[in-house]
């Protein structure tokens, strides 16, 4: 059951302003307050505090990183009607432009997200009221509400870097003097570990109700946060030193879950972006999301509500989330059915030398981009097959669409309000080939590369097989698929190319899901990749031209400058800004 969403049209971007839900089946019966506590009221409270990590919306993301991760990378454009629809946007995509003062999209963010931390401490506060014999289930609901804090801290700190810690101890006038510099860069990373630490010791291995956290879910978060916290940063945001510890931690924690037994890659990559297969064998931790619950919108996700095919008669709106020409490009494959790791992008891939007898590609290419006279979201009729008239401004951003987030129109996750779409679709925050790749970077870091090629063929086996959901109608193949494993022959896997290696498959493999610019900044390697994809893709696209990273700066989000104004200046600027 789900307590109705709200919604108003605000410059054609909807603000979705989630209430209190629960994907748990509980009965929501108006607010729930942190008043007396009983075990009632603190499951409800631990129930909103799951809400909140999805209560975002197109201009305050939270569960899908599109905006921050992918746009703002080599992946993706900002798509849309032209550099000015949702500018905020086209400021990331150009770097240079990204200001303090933006008035949309990052201050959200970080508002929804202490929001989220908000509701997460008012349920830690009820279950600290409670003893073990008040509600045998409060050790565990505690642990699920540190994992929930967890996970918003984790992500404020990888946008922002320098963030207020807030915990469930301190009182409304204490928050206001919690400065974002309390802490060193390493000392927060152990601040946000402490929750997930509590979790993965005090959460059960396996949850009856469908979308709680559990331990494994707990370890895997652990281990992605011991993972970023290796590559440590100076002040000025770049790596100088990796951490052998932390990367000795990332492998016990992804062996514990992956010996577990209790996940595997789905059977095809298809699976983890279709609705009927939410909360599958491969999705550790997901946001949860709902249809059909009586409301009037439901419990739908609107994030990435923006990013269908705006010409389509079945969509309509609104076109943005444009594959990067690059991108497309790193799909190519070479007569060993192996990445073009130097010579991917010295052509420009189009629509009609991706086909059956072009040139050769990883299947995920076609599970990622929407190309002309390819099945859009693996339906072959001929109302899906894609066609370029369904891209909004292909003089500025060319003709490829994003397909990992859409539904088909006739799906009965699919609901359209207005102009703007959303589904019921969960959104994996972690799945479990992020554990296997996790497992084998920290390999290739800590010396032991071989030992990273298994993890690495598994998940190019997977993509080698999911060739049947993308077929046209005749049953053949859209595109000239060879993708091969790694047998040592093939590329000599010293570490340097196990390393290059693990960060195509990382992108190839999440390609579109957000976090690819995330992965640059802790790999220390942001500034010399996007300033060399700028300078290439500057030739292609002109809006472009005067796009720059700079180093020093464009690793992280600035502060919103209207919470350094709340707090008198308490916060500190990020470096740069």
């Amino acid at each position: 059951m789900k307590r109705n969403i709200k919604y108003l049209y605000l410059a054609m971007v909807v603000f979705l302003l989630a209430s209190c839900s629960d994907y748990l089946e509980t009965e929501p019966q108006g607010a729930v307050s942190s008043g007396a506590s009983s075990a009632e009221s603190a499951e409800g409270l631990v129930t909103a505090a799951y809400a909140g990590v999805g209560n975002d919306d197109m201009i305050g993301p939270m569960s899908s990183m599109w905006a921050y991760g992918s746009v703002r990378s080599d992946d993706a454009y900002k798509g849309g009607g032209g550099v000015s629809d949702v500018a905020d946007i086209n400021f990331y995509e150009q770097y240079n432009l990204t200001q303090p003062d933006q008035g949309w999209m990052h201050p959200y963010t970080w508002e929804n997200f202490y929001l989220a931390i908000s509701r997460a401490n008012s349920a830690l506060r009820s279950l600290n009221e409670l003893t073990d014999e008040d509600f045998d289930l409060r050790m565990t609901r505690i642990a699920e509400a540190r994992f929930l804090r967890g996970h918003s801290h984790f992500v404020l700190k990888v946008l922002f870097k320098y963030i207020p810690y807030i915990d469930e101890t301190l009182s409304n006038e204490e928050i206001q003097q919690v400065s974002n510099r309390e802490y060193s860069n390493d000392e927060l990373w152990n601040k946000i570990a402490e929750d997930f630490e509590f979790a993965m010791n005090n959460l059960p291995e396996t949850q009856p109700e469908i979308g709680r956290a559990n331990k494994y879910a707990a370890a895997a978060y652990l281990a992605k946060l011991r993972l970023y916290q290796a590559y440590e940063q100076d002040e000025n945001n770049q790596v100088v030193d990796i951490n052998q510890e932390h990367l000795q931690e990332v492998v016990d924690l992804t062996e514990m879950v992956i010996s577990s037994g209790q996940y595997s890659l789905q059977a095809d990559f298809a699976e983890n972006f279709l609705d009927g297969y939410d909360n599958g064998t491969e999705s550790i931790f997901a946001v949860q999301f709902s249809i059909s619950d009586g409301t009037s919108v439901g419990r739908l996700s609107f994030v990435t509500g923006l990013n269908y095919p705006h010409g389509a008669p079945q969509y309509g709106c609104c076109g943005f989330h444009a594959p990067s020409q690059n991108m497309v490009n790193a799909f190519a494959t070479d007569v060993d059915g192996l990445p073009k790791f130097d010579t991917f992008n010295d052509v420009e891939l189009g629509a009609e030398d991706i086909t059956a007898s072009g040139v050769t590609v990883d299947p995920r290419i076609d599970h990622s981009v929407g190309i002309d006279g390819h099945p859009y979201k693996y339906r072959n009729d001929d109302d899906y097959i894609f066609k370029n008239s369904w891209v909004r401004d292909p003089g500025v951003y060319g003709f490829f669409q994003s397909m990992k987030e859409q539904q088909a129109a006739d799906c009965s996750c699919y609901k359209k309000e207005g102009p703007f779409i959303g589904t019921s679709k969960n959104i994996d925050i972690i799945r479990y080939a992020d554990v296997l790749l996790w497992q084998a970077e920290a390999y290739i870091e800590l010396g032991e590369h071989d030992k990273a090629m298994p993890l690495i063929n598994m998940v190019r086996k997977r993509a080698s097989e999911s060739t049947d959901r993308t077929r046209l109608s005749d049953g053949s193949s859209p595109s000239n698929y060879l993708v091969n494993e790694y047998d040592g022959n093939n590329l000599d896997w010293t570490q340097e190319n196990a390393r290059m290696a693990l960060r195509w498959e990382r992108r190839l493999e999440f390609a579109m899901e957000g976090p690819r610019f995330f992965d640059l900044v802790r790999w220390g390697i942001a500034e010399e990749t996007l300033n060399a994809y700028l300078d290439k893709e500057k030739t292609r696209r002109d809006f472009l031209n005067a796009a720059e990273f700079t180093a020093g700066r464009d690793e992280y989000y600035p502060i919103p400058q209207r919470e350094i104004d709340f707090t008198n200046g308490l916060y500190e600027q990020n470096v740069g800004y």
